[in-house]
């Protein structure tokens, strides 16, 4: 069996829009403590991350002290997506990209090829380390959509509920190529 957690980033400060230079808040610098406590004891052999900074930071803490390299994977970054600033207009967009996994605005991805990027750099990675446990560094999006993947009735409602849960880890098991238990771990309860 191969074990998976990915480890959806904290809280970034979003009054930076460049996606891949995105900093942690304060907060989320300080809540990387709960990931590097929560995967402390749980024997990870490699870890994988979306390049972007975000991402990256947040499991930085338990990288250095476990002293095992961060690989970036380009294909588990977030949706590439135009900026949109009112929160009721991202609410609506957001609305239509689960209600039509092929709606996109100009310029970004739809979440069919958000979906499918992040599965297939999944499958290389469970394809080269069969009966690991690993860690994935990532975004809310892109892990929502490898959770719909093997979950169909994971949606928009779902989505929401996450949205402001920074960070976030779903540990997902697999036999070879099929997940076979997902469990979502709330690091605040």
């Amino acid at each position: 069996m191969t074990t998976i957690y990915f480890v959806r980033h904290a809280e970034s400060d979003h009054s930076v829009r460049d996606a891949r230079s995105r900093p942690l808040t304060a907060k989320g610098l300080s809540d990387c403590a709960l990931v590097t406590d929560f995967l402390k004891n749980k024997n990870i052999d490699i870890i994988f991350s979306s390049p972007y900074k975000r991402a990256v930071d947040t499991i930085k803490g338990y990288a250095e002290t476990a002293k095992l390299q961060i690989n970036n994977v380009e294909d588990f970054r977030e949706r590439e997506n135009a900026w949109v600033e009112d929160p009721e207009d991202w609410l609506a967009f957001s609305k239509n990209q689960w209600a039509d996994f092929l709606y996109k605005l100009p310029g970004g991805e739809c979440l069919k090829e958000v979906q499918e990027r992040n599965i297939t750099a999944l499958r290389n990675v469970l394809n080269r380390y069969k009966d690991r446990n690993i860690v994935i560094g990532t975004h809310g999006t892109a892990l929502s959509t490898i959770i719909n993947y093997y979950d169909k009735s994971y949606g928009f409602t779902d989505f929401m509920d996450m949205v402001y849960l920074t960070p976030w880890i779903v540990r997902m098991d697999y036999d070879l190529y099929d997940c076979i238990a997902i469990e979502k771990i709330n690091l605040f309860d």
